[in-house]
């Protein structure tokens, strides 16, 4: 079992969930609950995986805050 770490956001526009996997091309999916969220990002997932494993662009490090007077 592979794991995938997702970015996810709040759109303040629709109030939808947005998640995306960095480096994943067309990874993405939104929904109104987080559950539903996680279950969309897990078929996308599979979808795209059955063309093969991606070469990532990039992989996810983390976050951090940034000071800005």
């Amino acid at each position: 079992m592979k794991q995938y770490t997702a970015v996810i956001e709040r759109c303040p526009e629709t109030g939808l969930y947005v998640g995306f996997v960095p480096g994943f091309p067309g990874a993405h999916s939104q929904a109104q609950t987080l559950d539903e969220l996680q279950k969309n990002l897990r078929e996308v997932i599979e979808m795209l995986l059955e063309d093969g494993e991606p070469k990532l662009e990039a992989e996810f490090i983390g976050t951090q805050a940034v000071m800005v007077n």
